[in-house]
Order: structure tokens, then C-alpha cells, then sequence
């Protein structure tokens, strides 16, 4: 290795000019194993620079399986439509949600609670996913960043009436975001 002082660690994240954004989820003796969304797992020379790199993570002696199993899923969380599963608060289990129109000649609808709730946390887990794309625009400057970031902070606000039927409060929507 020519440059020691370049070297990339484990959860650094790069750009590839054919397969996009990876992260660095292996040190060999003279390769980086990179994982892509789009194309899985590839080996590179550590020698090879004709990425962009995104985030710089120092290399460390050693990685523990708990270790890169953390990195792993806050990378699945940054770069992906993955959701996590979240519970419904115990309460709303096998409940129902009635929707009752005014005019008592139509037919009210009946949800299934955890179906709502299912679509609600897809909203939010995209939600963010847009706001993680927002962030690392290349296309916007800071002020279009910083407005579009101020409606996703508003629309994390209207959807804090949902809060009554998550299970942990840490899985809750927060007006000001994340």
C-alpha cells in the first residue's frame, strides 16, 4: 500500500461512476468489499480512487461482528426503502377504525388498525427516505435544501396525531423532524 494515510474503513461510504453509492463493508489484505444497493457486494483495490468519497470512516485494527452488524443496518436505514418493524401500542391490537359518514343512507367503512397503522409507518419511513435524498442532493443548494427540509418538518408535525398508536415513544413523529 503506497498511502496508508488513504486508507477507507469499514461504513465509509463512496460513489461509483457504474454502480452508485456503496459502502465499505470489508477490509482484506489488498481489497475493499463495497456494497451496493443496486449490485450487491464488489471488490476493489485499495489502490483504486476513481470513486467519490462520500464519508470517511478511519480503518480500525480490528471489526467486531456487533460492529459491522451496527453499520449495516444504519446503512440499510440511510440508503434504502427497507422498513423496520415498528409495533402498534397493545391497546389497538386486532382493533378496528370505523369511519361513519354524516348522511346515514351510506354504509360506514371498516380498517383493520394494523392495516392503518402499517400505511402510516410506510409514509413516515418514506418521508424520511426523501428527506435523506433531499440532504444529499448534488442538484439543490442549501436554500432549496433548507426550504424543502421546512415542509418535511411541517409534514412530520400534521402526522404527530398518529403518535396515540405506536407502542414506543422513540417510534413516535416529531414535529421538527426525524
Amino acid at each position: 500500500m503506497d498511502n496508508i494515510d488513504n486508507l477507507l474503513g469499514i461504513g465509509s461510504r463512496i460513489r461509483h461512476d457504474s454502480y452508485g453509492h456503496g459502502v465499505i463493508i470489508k477490509l482484506n489484505y489488498n481489497n475493499y468489499e463495497v456494497c451496493f444497493i443496486d449490485y450487491g457486494i464488489k471488490e476493489f483495490a485499495k489502490k483504486f480512487d476513481s470513486w467519490q468519497v462520500i464519508e470517511r470512516i478511519e480503518p480500525e485494527d480490528s471489526m467486531t461482528f456487533s460492529k459491522m452488524e451496527r453499520s449495516l443496518v444504519s446503512i440499510l436505514k440511510k440508503w434504502s426503502d427497507v422498513s423496520e418493524i415498528i409495533p402498534l401500542g397493545d391497546k389497538w391490537k386486532k382493533g378496528k377504525m370505523i369511519l361513519k359518514p354524516y348522511e346515514d343512507d351510506l354504509k360506514p367503512k371498516e380498517i383493520e388498525i394494523e392495516t392503518f397503522f402499517h400505511k402510516i409507518v410506510m409514509v413516515r419511513d418514506r418521508v424520511r427516505v426523501m428527506e435523506q435524498r433531499i440532504n444529499s442532493s448534488k442538484n439543490l443548494n442549501d436554500e432549496e435544501k433548507i426550504n424543502l427540509q421546512q415542509y418535511i418538518s411541517r409534514i412530520y408535525g400534521s402526522l404527530t396525531t398518529f403518535n396515540v398508536l405506536f407502542k414506543y415513544k422513540e417510534h413516535q413523529f416529531k414535529g421538527g423532524g426525524k
